[in-house]
């Protein structure tokens, strides 16, 4: 084994990426380390300002290095200059980060104070030769061997400093580098605070030097405060020093609570750093769980004004690490969160991870770490043999599942049972196996598996997108919300809404290094703690030759099966039913409907209640918290945030987003008795199986035949395998193909079906043929696996798919969907001749293909482009698309514009904000003096945190805002909890009351949602308070949790 010189990798980079070409294989690099430091960056050098490469980077270095070694040479003649000398390949780019603490290190050591990069080349010093410690990899007989041969032709090779492998061990070497850190007294000093501590100061600090902002004797002063008293303190140190605004405040009184911390690292164009954070966020991931909170790094790098300038700089820093303090982070993992891309890169949904490889802070040394001495792709195998899958591509889009939002169910895997059964196979009609265009076996059990009842148990009942909202026995409200009746159906100790395990639970199951997603239905006949996965649900397998201590063995939920809020339809699924013969007037009817309950929310409390839980998001259920406490429908700021609600359900109606009765989402899963025939389903529902006509469909289909009429009907042994379990839909498991896939080639691993028995829409609809590829889908070509690359290219062909993933986005997905919008449009109006539907028809077959192959795209490598043919040059007018030419549509999608946008919304303007007669007595005066201080510091502190950019961000630092305030009323998070003297809360709410309604009042414009403040904060002691003024019971305590179950909203 041999290294090339540094200089001449750092070059080879570089030309690999101007080039964007694969990496140099060995041959190639064995070509350049043969002829030595100099002739290599020499023809380097040549191959960078070369105008192409035609065949491949490495057959194009092996050209040059043979054409070197053949030219002739005498002793006079002398050696031309190399086109880039050792020192201009370590460029003085502005990539070091000064970590007194705002750049990051792009040097191969933890250097926090590195010279201005406008003066001094980035230093390379000696270093220790890596120890890697070896991975042993099963290879099959078929598979070439690592391109590295354990003994390379003995050649005159350069010796020189060797770098770190980006796939190698840490060095625990590479940090006493730098004796000026190490030394540093104020860096290590903040490795003797927690790490939140050390954290908030750097975060703090902003782009200033922590050793202007600290000192050692401050750091040891304000060590043993508190969390809120430490951030307190350092904040009034720091607030006056211009370090950074007050928005990037981190204020939260409630820094004990058992959330996930998430740390920040902000990376512009120029390569400075800024931290920011922590942010507290209710869900977690297997990953934080695994490593820690604090071992974790959220990154994002900055586009600037062109990515393509930077891209070198980010691979370098992400070859060196980020450096905090005296940790070093690497390049771990990232993760695309949605298909949609979006068009700024700003506000890119790709998440970027780093974690802690190497760190001198005294607590860490002392500290037992799981990725101690270990490789950035041992430390990948600690979560699944990641290094077995077929291509880069797969490597990324299976490692990311550690990052799904998920809860841990607490197992004792050395007592569990995990089985292997075989997935069915579709059969033809002379009893043979079914195969794709691609030769894969079509199965029916595609992503579903099962579960025994004691483990399905040990899952809470309600669990959305990682996070818990089980409700407990609670009563509610009917027809006018009078407390009539208790839901809960169960009596008894003991017994509640809970009382059944989850039907179906979508999961993440790491176990042994190999890792399984899809979903789990529970099965009463399974042996105890027993769980059976399937082929199809295996996403990374194990490899049997690779022996590791250990392996983070989880079972992770991401969901469970659960009864949808109230459905509405969309663009897309009112297309393809009118396509298939629902008449336009019906569509048309249910807006007229929907607009109606709307304008009625301010008179209505039925009508107000659903408006308020439709967009009970907007304002976290506070609207429907105050209706369903008896507060009058005039209230000023309840008026006001109906009328606000009104609008937006207004925007949705025209966005053909139209409530419909009778139909609902559900996961699905294969029947696991097997009686189902073709075109049958079992739905479970609340009360138990239902039996007719139902349609189904799964978006994003645009197919004309994604949509299906099926018969559910009654299965008489489902009850002995899955008990009185509820909420799903199974789908048959005989014929020759899954219904699944033949709805916009859908699978069982925790897809959502729309399911209606609306008896109008099944009345009318007819179904087309289903879906099928009517052309010929592009051949991949064969991938290179992660075995044939060196470690440190791997990371490097990883990390430019982040980048690419982030800078680089594909639109074929949202091109092939307008466009298909704008055709559909078309073919649905009525006045458009049979020649041309004809024409946009066969447009439209191509674009659907087209769409499906770009939902897929991501994880097989490939890329799809939308050819210019198949692009609509025209819109619709309902689609908005200010920038392109439109056209007024007549079509239902057209006339249901049209339709909402001709009825106005009328607002009176305010003249005097009315506040309830209930709340006018004359609050204490000093609780008027306290909270006119306090609201005003409110508004001053939520102007800063409303400066946030970010949107997330910006909705945490207004939650963190809340919860501070609220904190100074209740001395607790919530009223409930508080044990301060009920009377002094009611005559501190009477005064906020007071202090904010009259402020409002003084204003010249009446700003009514600036009495949000009030119900935010005081809401559920006025809640009481109100209830006792008008002479009736205390109104009944309703978690958010609960009120959502009532309402069938979920998060």
């Amino acid at each position: 084994m041999f290294s090339l010189p540094h200089s001449v990798e750092r070059m080879l980079e570089r030309v690999q990426l101007e080039k964007s070409t694969e990496p140099a294989d060995y041959g190639a690099r064995r070509d350049l380390a043969r002829i030595g430091e100099d002739q290599a960056l020499e023809i380097l050098g040549r191959i960078s300002q070369a105008p192409a490469i035609k065949k491949s980077l490495s057959a194009f270095i092996s050209y040059m290095v043979k054409k070197y070694c053949n030219e002739p040479r005498t002793p006079e003649r002398r050696r031309p200059e190399p086109a880039y000398s050792q020192e201009s390949v370590n460029f003085s780019a502005p990539s070091t980060v000064d970590f007194g603490g705002s750049r990051a290190s792009t040097s191969g050591e933890l250097s926090p104070n590195i010279a201005s990069p406008r003066h001094t080349a980035i230093h390379v010093p000696p270093r220790v030769p890596p120890n890697p410690v070896p991975i042993s990899i099963s290879v099959p007989p078929s598979t070439p061997p690592p391109r590295d041969p354990p003994n390379p032709v003995p050649t005159a090779i350069h010796v020189p400093p060797i770098t770190l492998p980006l796939g190698g061990p840490p060095n625990p070497m590479l940090i006493t580098k730098h004796p000026e850190q190490l030394h540093d007294g104020v860096m290590q000093a903040l490795g003797e605070l927690e790490f939140r501590k050390a954290f908030l100061i750097l975060s703090y600090a902003g782009r200033k030097k922590v050793n202007d902002i600290v000192s050692v004797d401050l750091i040891m002063k304000l060590k043993s405060l508190s969390m809120a008293n430490f951030e307190q303190q350092l904040w009034e140190i720091v607030k006056n020093k211009g370090c950074i605004p007050a928005s990037d405040r981190r204020k939260n009184l409630n820094w004990d609570c058992q959330k996930t911390y998430i740390y920040h690292c902000h990376i512009d164009s120029d390569g400075s750093i800024l931290f920011k954070g922590p942010y507290l966020e209710d869900t977690s991931t297997h990953f934080h769980r695994v490593l820690g909170d604090d071992n974790v790094l959220m990154v994002k790098f900055s586009s600037g004004n062109d990515y393509s300038n930077h891209k070198f700089l980010y691979h370098r820093i992400a070859e060196e690490g980020i450096i905090m303090g005296l940790r070093r982070y690497r390049f771990f993992v990232f993760k695309d969160g949605g298909k949609e891309k979006s068009k700024d890169p700003a506000s890119s949904s790709v998440k970027c991870y780093f974690v802690r490889t190497e760190s001198k802070w005294v607590l860490d040394v002392n500290k037992p770490y799981i990725l101690t001495n270990k490789s950035i792709q041992e430390a990948r195998n600690i979560f699944m043999h990641v290094h077995t899958l077929p291509s880069v591509e797969k490597y990324m889009a299976r490692f990311s599942l550690i990052l799904s939002k998920t809860i841990n169910l607490k197992l004792d895997f050395a007592s569990v049972t995990v089985e292997q059964i075989e997935d069915i196979p579709c059969i033809d009609e002379d009893g043979r196996n079914v195969f794709d265009e691609d030769g894969n076996l079509m199965i029916h059990t595609d992503g579903t598996g099962f579960i025994s009842e004691d483990l399905a148990y040990k899952c809470p009942r309600r669990i959305w997108k990682g996070r818990s909202i089980t409700p407990r026995e609670f009563q509610t409200f009917l027809d006018g919300l009078e407390a009539t009746e208790t839901l809960e159906r169960h009596s008894g100790v003991g017994q509640s809404l809970d009382i059944e395990p989850p039907l179906l639970m979508q999961v993440r199951l790491f176990y042994d290094g190999t890792v399984v997603k899809g979903t789990l239905l529970v099965n009463k006949q399974l042996p105890l703690r027993t769980i059976q996965i399937r082929p199809s649900m295996l996403k990374v397998n194990r490899d049997p030759n690779f022996m590791l201590a250990s392996h983070c063995n989880s079972l992770e939920v991401v969901g469970t099966s659960n009864l949808s809020k109230k459905s509405r339809l969309s663009k897309s699924i009112i297309m393809l039913l009118h396509y298939g013969g629902v008449p336009q007037e019906y569509f048309l009817e249910l807006t007229r409907k929907a607009i109606l309950d709307a304008k009625d929310a301010k008179l209505s409390r039925k009508s107000a209640l659903g408006v308020a839980s439709l967009h009970g998001n907007m304002d976290d259920f506070l609207v429907a918290r105050m209706i369903a406490c008896g507060i009058p429908l005039h209230e000023p700021y309840l008026e006001h945030q109906l009328s606000v609600m009104t609008r937006a359900e207004w925007n949705g109606l025209k966005a053909a987003k139209i409530p419909v009765n009778d139909c609902y989402y559900l996961m699905g899963t294969a029947d696991p008795t097997g009686t189902l025939e073709p075109n049958e389903v079992c739905i479970i529902l609340e009360n138990g199986q239902v039996s007719g006509k139902v349609l189904v469909f799964k978006h994003p289909g645009l197919h004309f035949g994604d949509v299906h009429i099926v018969n559910a009907v009654y299965v008489k042994n489902m009850e002995k395998i899955v008990g009185n379990a509820k909420y799903a839909i199974f789908f048959p498991t005989k014929g020759q193909r899954s219904l699944a896939d033949e709805m916009a080639n859908s699978d069982y691993d925790g897809d959502l079906y729309w399911v209606s028995r609306n008896a109008q829409l099944i009345e009318h609809f007819k179904q087309s043929k289903p879906w099928s590829w009517t052309c010929s889908k592009p051949k991949e070509s064969r991938p290179r696996r992660p075995i044939d690359f060196s470690s440190n290219d791997l990371e490097r062909a990883l990390f430019q798919k982040f980048l690419d993933s982030t800078f680089e986005q594909s639109y074929a997905m949202s091109e092939a969907s307008d466009s298909w919008m704008a055709y559909m449009d078309r073919v649905l109006t009525e006045c458009v001749p049979d020649m041309e539907k004809q024409r946009l028809h066969a447009k439209l077959l191509k674009l659907i293909d087209m769409y499906y192959l770009a939902l897929d795209a991501p994880k097989k490598g490939s890329t799809v482009e939308v050819p210019k043919d198949l692009k609509a040059d025209k819109f619709p007018h309902y689609l908005e698309r200010s920038n392109k030419p439109s056209y007024h549509s007549i079509s239902v999608l057209g006339s249901i514009y049209d339709m909402v946008s001709s009825f106005q919304l009328q607002e009176a303007p305010i003249d005097v904000v009315e506040p309830l007669p209930c709340f006018s007595e004359q609050a204490p005066q000093h609780c008027l003096d306290l909270w006119s201080t306090l609201y005003h510091e409110y508004r001053k502190d939520m102007q800063a945190a409303l400066g946030e950019k970010d949107a997330k961000l910006k909705n945490l630092a207004a939650e963190q805002v809340t919860l501070k305030y609220k904190q100074m009323l209740y001395g607790a998070e919530e009223f409930e909890k508080s044990t301060r003297n009920r009377e002094d809360i009611f005559a501190e709410a009477i005064a906020i009351y007071q202090v904010v309604y009259n402020h409002v009042n003084r204003m010249e414009k009446k700003e009514v949602g600036r009495c949000g403040f009030v119900w935010k904060i005081a809401g559920h002691a006025l809640f009481e308070l109100h209830a006792r003024k008008q002479s009736e019971d205390s109104p009944i305590v309703i978690q958010k949790s609960v009120l959502k179950e009532i309402l069938r909203v979920n998060c």
